[in-house]
């Protein structure tokens, strides 16, 4: 008898940070540790999307603060996810996982455009599909485009990993005292400031009533206990939905 999951289809959020290690840009170490998490996770049954940003290799705002324009920034850090869903996609096939990197700006020879429906029937025959270059336009973060992307493949919940098991009230890494929250709606996410996503990621998820878990990956089966319904990391809803 199958195990009986509370997510079967999950989108999950990483950083290109989380890539890295010890001041290398792509730690082939952490990519494979990553990789294996999500195959446990898979082999429970649960359809997995992945967006990944590209802040290891190429940070957009940053760059046009040094006068390159925008949207040239921008689109190059498109380029960096691709680079990172590569070096992830690579991982996973040597675990033997079936993958496809779906872009927003075709680029035939390196991966598949994204095709929505397309992208659903990989995951229904249990592929995992890795979502490259954003949302295809300058401006827009990567968060914003893991939101667009959860809503536009029907996920069941929307994962950010990050460095921290969740949000807090002030950076727990300079802050001892700071306070971490068990669950929080999006308005108090928005109002309060808290860094969890962008405003336009928020709203989007808000506005879909996209559930957010905020975890951190190196979190011992973080990922394995979330799909399970067990408490872990900070959830992000609607103050009226039913939480984890």
């Amino acid at each position: 008898m199958a195990e009986e999951l509370k997510y079967q289809r999950i989108l999950l959020k990483l950083s290109g940070e989380a890539l890295g290690s010890h001041g290398v840009n792509i730690d082939a170490e952490t990519v494979q540790r990553i990789a294996r998490a999500v195959q446990r996770v898979q082999h429970l049954g649960v359809q997995v999307a992945m967006v990944i940003g590209g802040g290891n290799l190429w940070r957009g705002a940053e760059a046009a603060a040094t006068g390159i324009d925008r949207s040239t920034a921008d689109y190059v850090g498109m380029l960096a996810t691709v680079m990172n869903s590569l070096v992830m996609q690579d991982a996973m096939e040597k675990l033997g996982m079936i993958t496809r990197v779906q872009t927003a700006i075709e680029m035939p020879p390196v991966a598949e455009p994204f095709i929505r429906r397309r992208a659903v029937r990989h995951l229904e025959k249990g592929r995992v599909v890795i979502l490259a270059a954003g949302s295809g336009n300058p401006f827009f973060t990567t968060d914003t485009a893991a939101a667009l992307r959860a809503v536009e493949l029907n996920a069941q919940v929307l994962l950010k990993a990050t460095k921290v098991d969740g949000i807090y009230d002030d950076d727990p890494m300079q802050n001892k005292n700071a306070r971490r929250f068990d669950e929080i709606d999006y308005m108090q996410a928005l109002n309060m400031g808290l860094k969890v996503m962008d405003s336009t990621a928020l709203s989007l998820c808000k506005d879909n009533h996209m559930p957010i878990i905020v975890f951190s990956l190196q979190q011992e089966k973080a990922l394995e206990a979330i799909v399970r319904g067990e408490k872990c990391g900070t959830l992000v809803s609607d103050d009226n939905q039913e939480p984890v």
